[in-house]
């Protein structure tokens, strides 16, 4: 008996470790070598390929691939039918060895929005917040808003996902936060 659900349509290959609590839906397909923590929710249709890495907390929605070299950490969100890339110049006829394929890592809490593309080679950053239908062609700062092709930051949001306004202030949670650098920490 396993501590974790796989729908009776969807194949799981050997050498595969699932987290307890995970449920992983109709038609979907986990590769030889993924590692999937505890807690996650892979909707239809999700592909998860070789040695990949899901933290726990991690919500997959409806027809998207994680692609060999992407990483997602903790409680990140994929939007339906979001994209990943692993390799800049793919060419049918001339495959590449899996050692070259880019690396691409999605920190803690991050939502990538329905449609988004990211370009592989990139990290976005803990909590940041990709707008529905973007493409990522460079790093994420933490707590960025990214928005538009390709995408731009259009603002910052708050932990708890809204859009703060221009003092860095939630008007939902009522979390305050102050620019340091690149990015935004919490004022505690």
């Amino acid at each position: 008996m396993t501590d974790f659900f796989v729908h009776e349509s969807s194949y799981i290959d050997e050498d595969v470790e699932i987290g307890k609590g995970t449920k992983i839906w109709h038609f979907c397909h986990v590769q030889r070598g993924a590692v999937i923590g505890s807690n996650c929710s892979f909707g239809q249709n999700v592909n998860v390929s070789f040695n990949v890495r899901i933290g726990s907390g991690v919500k997959i929605q409806n027809n998207v691939s994680i692609y060999e070299g992407v990483e997602l950490e903790d409680n990140v969100f994929c939007g339906p039918s979001c994209v990943f890339t692993n390799d800049l110049t793919p060419r049918a006829q001339y495959p590449k060895e899996h050692s070259r394929y880019k690396r691409t890592v999605v920190r803690n809490n991050a939502t990538i929005g329905a449609n988004a593309t990211i370009v592989c080679g990139h990290e976005l950053g803990e909590y940041c917040m990709i707008a529905a239908g973007a493409v990522v062609t460079r790093d994420v700062p933490p707590f960025a808003l990214m928005v538009g092709v390709p995408a731009r930051q259009a603002g910052w949001v708050c932990k708890c996902g809204q859009v703060l306004d221009k003092d860095l202030c939630c008007r939902d949670c009522m979390k305050k936060y102050k620019k340091e650098a690149d990015t935004i920490t919490e004022v505690k």
